[in-house]
């Protein structure tokens, strides 16, 4: 059995620790700003689609990019406050919502690819378990849930976008979003070797910016596509 995985402390000591404007470690802290612009304009084409909308077959099915969005939001302000002083207080309120915007995302390819009533009703269930990974690691300094939901879910939403097609257009934009934020977790491991490049930005910063964008990707999809192919 795999022994508790603490966290390393070593994690926190990011490659660019430039100040502006005051602001510790800015590079880090202002890249999150894209996640609060994309979630905000992602709840905002939830809400204006409430009534009437060919982009979900059920209304329940948008519970989940209610939640997808808003986890997006607070991810924004949860890292923003992390970056500013990091450790491990401070990051749990970086990975709460991550973990839950996970869980969303899993529940939503479940609907639209395998059963629609399964993924609207694991919903609640995976979003428990993804918050309580989080909840764990900080709790017990044991970090073994919280990267098998993350590594977990990515491979889950992976091998269920491969084998299920969609019941709606652009299908393929889940595929991609997941490449994009792979290329984003390789850019956050050579966080210093990328910063030492010239000194101009980190893979920490490249990161968030590349994760920004798999969840703008993910916007996009959900704004151009239609419904196809009915449930039953």
């Amino acid at each position: 059995m795999l022994d508790p995985i603490p966290q390393d402390q070593n994690y926190h000591r990011f490659a660019d620790g430039r100040a502006f404007l005051g602001i510790e470690n800015a590079a880090d802290v202002l890249s999150n700003l894209p996640f609060l612009v994309i979630g905000a304009i992602g709840l905002a084409l939830l809400w204006r689609s409430r009534e009437r909308s060919t982009r979900f077959f059920f209304p329940e099915e948008a519970r989940a990019y209610w939640l997808l969005f808003g986890a997006v939001a607070l991810t924004g302000l949860g890292s923003s406050y992390y970056h500013l002083a990091p450790n491990d207080e401070r990051l749990v309120w970086d990975r709460l919502p991550i973990a839950i915007a996970f869980m969303a995302l899993l529940s939503t390819v479940i609907a639209e690819r395998v059963n629609a009533k399964a993924g609207i009703t694991l919903l609640l269930p995976l979003v428990v378990i993804g918050a309580a990974s989080v909840l764990y690691w900080a709790s017990f300094d044991d970090l073994r849930p919280y990267l098998l939901l993350q590594y977990g879910a990515i491979a889950a939403i992976f091998a269920v976008c491969v084998w299920f097609r969609s019941r709606y257009t652009r299908g393929a934009d889940v595929l991609i979003a997941v490449a994009i934020y792979a290329v984003a977790k390789v850019a956050e491991a050579l966080d210093t070797k990328i910063y030492a490049l010239g000194g101009f930005v980190g893979g920490h910063t490249l990161k968030h910016l590349m994760a920004a964008l798999a969840i703008g990707w993910l916007l996009r999809m959900l704004y151009l596509r239609r419904a196809i192919n009915p449930p039953w």
